[in-house]
């Protein structure tokens, strides 16, 4: 499938075509912001709130640009924003809009990553998830064994609902690749 085609599914809200654009352009931006922060902690947080805006305004992309493109342009964008924000130290809390505003990311149908997690037994999961980041590892806690909603999460965790999808996202993603590595 043209990356092209993958755009307009996830215009029309398609989860699988997030996914899809998530897992395709994840090194690019990481990448971009890694060269540019040296410091693997904020260029992560930098790439997961990329994606969450870059998907939360796709239906504004114009297929006549690269996404590609657009992508880092809203990493520069966002960075920048946040050394703005340290500079003027704002506090790090979401609005009242933010928390009032619908979010659109469905979490449906369970993605390969679901799948190949649940074919794991418990114990053997659990060392493996051991093996994320805290801040993974707190995710998938809160939402597949405390059972959270987004919103419960976003709470707990201070981050914005989009922010949280995209961590559980690259959680689901990062853990499926420790279990594939281990066949």
């Amino acid at each position: 499938m043209e990356i092209n085609d993958i755009i307009q599914k996830a215009k029309q809200n398609d989860q699988i075509a997030f996914n899809m654009l998530l897992h395709t352009f994840w090194n690019d931006v990481y990448g971009f912001l890694i060269k540019r922060l040296h410091n693997e902690n904020d260029a992560e947080d930098i790439t997961i709130e990329t994606f969450s805006k870059a998907f939360e305004k796709i239906k504004t992309f114009d297929e006549n640009f690269k996404f590609k493109t657009w992508l880092i342009t809203i990493a520069k964008n966002t960075h920048s924003d946040s050394l703005r924000k340290q500079k003027i130290s704002l506090s790090n809390q979401t609005s009242a809009e933010d928390q009032d505003r619908l979010y659109w990311i469905m979490d449906e149908a369970p993605s390969a990553e679901d799948k190949l997690i649940k074919e794991q037994n418990l114990a053997e999961l659990l060392k493996d998830i051991k093996k994320l980041k805290p801040h993974y590892q707190q995710v998938l806690n809160l939402r597949y064994f405390q059972e959270l909603s987004y919103n419960e999460i976003s709470k707990e965790i201070e981050a914005p609902v989009n922010n949280v999808k995209i961590k559980l996202l690259r959680a689901k993603k990062l853990l499926a690749e420790i279990i594939l590595s281990k066949k």
